[in-house]
């Protein structure tokens, strides 16, 4: 996972834009943070997630199977469609489908857990579909990418190794806490996402400050409206298809959640480096555009569903009390 915020200019509509310069140091020492809030994060996760469940989902693999069809599926024809509807130019075309064929990155799993998804369904839908990236994202660039011939070398299967190492070695630590010592599992759990809180929005507010203007400056309404389109299509067919095939409604949650998020970084690493500055100018931004949405329209959900929960949760209790009472 990286994140680099160096000097550029472009020149978009006939006006010339400045990305802010920091230094080396800083950029490296935000990395290195982000790997270590990575790393306790998916620690904090993995607390929360039962063995025998885990193997469950590998031998009866039905929801990691609906998954893996939705993300390489829909999310690469909902990018395709967007983009031929909304009469994108070559290169907004481009960061927009790299986007859609990216896997899942480990922000599906922390939104699987704030929406009460199954964990070990999430943790084994990222890293079944991170491993199927090394051949699917090449397969899908070139099928949906047939302007730009090449584009599926520039898959950076190195970023690729480093995600499924950041997701199964602090996972696997994590199961080893709970297997061993379980009344710590959940200690471990309220203070990794009480530091991922605080760190998400630390890096928002820097992201903010130093890409905000810029991106709202050279991102076009339509690109802004595909960009908002792409998770919510996401989420909901990702749900419905779960729906389809019977899954219990925790799995329905976590199959809508893989669906719509994807590895942004992955699709930024991608851009950087089958493309010079000069080519792809501003549209290297669409995975911030896309994250921020990605993330804004799950937190809406999630904040429906804890209402409905809670709603719903509080009537049945009504009910149950209602009926004690008529029995005495």
């Amino acid at each position: 996972m990286e994140v680099t915020f160096n000097q550029t200019n472009f020149t978009f509509f006939n006006s010339s834009v400045d990305y802010p310069e920091i230094p080396e140091v800083v950029d490296k020492a935000i990395n290195v943070i982000i790997l270590v809030i990575v790393f306790l994060t998916m620690v904090s996760l993995g607390c929360t997630m039962d063995v025998w469940k885990i193997k469950d989902h590998i031998w009866k693999p039905k929801g990691v199977a609906i998954a893996v069809v939705a993300q390489y599926g829909i999310m690469p024809l909902s990018a395709f469609s967007l983009a031929k509807l909304l009469q994108l130019g070559p290169m907004e075309t481009v960061a927009v489908l790299v986007c859609g064929c990216s896997p899942g990155g480990n922000l599906s799993n922390i939104l699987a857990l704030a929406i009460k998804g199954d964990m070990n369904l999430s943790i084994v839908m990222t890293t079944c579909s991170t491993v199927l990236a090394l051949g699917m994202m090449p397969l899908l660039l070139y099928l949906y990418c047939q302007s730009f011939p090449g584009l599926e070398n520039a898959v950076p299967y190195g970023n690729i190794t480093i995600s499924l190492v950041m997701t199964l070695v602090p996972c696997a630590v994590g199961i080893f806490i709970n297997y061993k010592v379980p009344k710590y599992a959940k200690i471990v759990t309220k203070v990794g996402m009480s530091i991922m809180g605080l760190a998400f929005t630390a890096l928002a507010i820097l992201a903010s400050i130093t890409l905000g203007k810029t991106i709202l400056t050279v991102t076009s309404p339509a690109l802004m409206t595909t960009a908002a389109l792409m998770p919510l299509i996401g989420y909901v067919l990702g749900y419905l298809l779960s729906a389809l095939f019977r899954l219990n409604p925790a799995c329905r949650r976590t199959v809508a959640v893989e669906t719509g998020c994807q590895n942004n970084q992955l699709c930024a690493s991608i851009l950087r480096v089958a493309f010079p500055p000069e080519v792809i100018g501003p549209f290297y931004l669409f995975p911030f555009v896309y994250v921020f949405f990605q993330v804004s329209e799950a937190l809406v959900l999630i904040i429906l569903f804890r209402c409905h929960e809670r709603f719903f949760s509080k009537k049945k209790k009504v009910v149950y009390e209602l009926g004690m009472q008529d029995i005495q």
